[in-house]
């Protein structure tokens, strides 16, 4: 059984005098797991969100490093089973789900 202890995904736009950057960190902790969303736009402070989730919640969770590897197998095997649909975390820390 394959469990997400902890990502971090990091993206920066730079545009000419107003880069951005997003930064993700996700966080497996004992009751779950928690999203940290960080926002800087320019030179203004970063804006931070967190969101909480209960494990219940999450049974079965695909996050994206995950995800991609399933879709590298899933192309190997050049099949795709269906109704094949797992719970994720969109680019805003909400829970949603992921269908193939």
């Amino acid at each position: 059984q394959l469990e997400t202890l902890e990502q971090e995904e990091q993206e920066r736009l730079e545009l000419k005098a107003h880069p951005v950057e997003r930064r993700t960190h996700m966080v497996s902790h004992q009751h779950g797991l928690t999203v940290t969303k960080t926002l800087r736009e320019g030179e203004a402070e970063p804006q931070c969100q967190s969101f909480s989730y209960g494990r219940a919640e999450l049974q079965g969770l695909l996050p994206e490093g995950a995800s991609l590897l399933l879709l590298r197998v899933l192309a190997c095997q050049r099949a795709v089973p269906p109704g094949l649909i797992f719970p994720a975390i969109d680019s805003e820390g909400h829970l949603c789900t992921s269908s193939y």
